[in-house]
């Protein structure tokens, strides 16, 4: 299980530094600072899984679940909310280090 949620964090991270070169990228060519938003990466991408996973969060879980909370998270910077999912899984399977015992060197 800590071997998945390690994976699904460098996903993320690895999506944060995409995103976050894209960014840098786009900044150096147009001379002012781009911040692209994950709602608008994403439906860039696929608007059809935005629109389908709107659907489906306000059609299953709570309607007032994507009004406030989702769209807020759209809104916010790409990179930033990736690198948020990766510090959220890599903090679940971290591990404390045992202590090494009185007699270790």
């Amino acid at each position: 299980m800590r071997f998945l949620l390690r994976a699904i964090s460098l996903l993320a991270l690895i999506m944060a530094v995409i995103t976050g070169v894209q960014d840098a990228i786009k900044s150096v060519a147009s001379s002012q600072i781009v911040i692209t938003s994950l709602g608008s990466a994403w439906y860039t991408i696929s608007p059809e899984t935005l629109t389908q996973s709107q659907t489906l969060i306000q059609g299953h879980l709570h309607p007032y679940l994507w009004d406030p909370v989702m769209q807020w998270i759209l809104l916010q910077p790409a990179w930033a909310v990736f690198l948020a999912i990766a510090l959220f899984f890599y903090l679940i399977a971290w591990r404390r280090p045992k202590p090494a015992g009185r007699f270790s060197v």
